[in-house]
C-alpha cells in the first residue's frame, strides 16, 4: 500500500505573470499585489530565449544593476523555491529589460501572514485558486509546470485514492 499524504504542507506554486509569463511590458507589481507569499511557496518564471531570472540584492533591484546576482538562470523555465522570510528581488539582467519592467519584489512571510510587493503595476489577471482537502493550494495556470516527480506523485495518490473507494 502506498500512503500519499504530506502533513502540514501548505505551499503554493505561482506562475509569474500568469499566461503572459516573464517578458518585457509585464507589470509584475500588480500581478503580485493580491498574492500572499510564504516560506515554502514556489515562483515559476516562464520566458522566451533572450531573458534571464536573477535574484539580486535590494540595491541592485532598485538600480537595475547586474553582475552581482545571488542566483541566475536563462533556461526559459525557472523555478524559485522561497526558502526564507523577507523580501526577495528578481530582475532580468539583459540590458534595458529591468528598466523596462522585468523586475519583481516579493515579501515572503514566515507563516501564513499577509505580504506586500513592490514592482511596476500590471494588468494581468490572477489565476483561479483551488484549495484541496489537505489544505494545499493550487493554481490551474501553474499545473502544467509541475516537475515529472510531483506529477507522478499526484497521479499515484489519485490512483490509490480511487482504488480505496472501489
Amino acid at each position: 500500500m502506498i500512503y500519499c499524504s504530506i502533513v502540514g504542507v501548505r505551499a503554493t506554486i505561482y506562475t509569474v505573470g500568469d499566461a503572459s509569463g516573464w517578458s518585457l511590458g509585464g507589470s509584475y507589481g500588480s500581478w503580485a499585489g493580491d498574492k500572499t507569499f510564504a516560506v515554502g511557496d514556489t515562483l515559476v518564471f516562464n520566458y522566451a530565449p533572450g531573458h534571464t531570472v536573477d535574484e539580486v540584492s535590494a540595491s541592485d533591484y532598485k538600480n537595475c544593476a547586474t553582475g552581482n546576482s545571488i542566483s541566475t538562470d536563462s533556461s526559459g523555465a525557472t523555478s524559485i523555491s522561497l526558502k526564507t522570510a523577507g523580501t526577495h528581488y528578481f530582475i532580468c539582467s539583459v540590458a534595458g529589460h529591468c528598466g523596462g519592467g522585468m523586475k519583481l519584489a516579493v515579501n515572503v512571510a514566515a507563516g501564513g501572514s499577509s505580504s506586500t510587493t513592490t514592482s511596476p503595476p500590471s494588468t494581468t489577471d490572477s489565476p483561479t485558486t483551488v484549495t484541496g482537502g489537505s489544505g494545499n493550494t493550487f493554481h490551474p495556470s501553474s499545473a502544467s509546470m509541475l516537475s515529472p516527480a510531483w506529477f507522478l506523485f499526484f497521479n499515484i495518490c489519485g490512483i490509490v485514492a480511487l482504488k480505496s473507494f472501489l
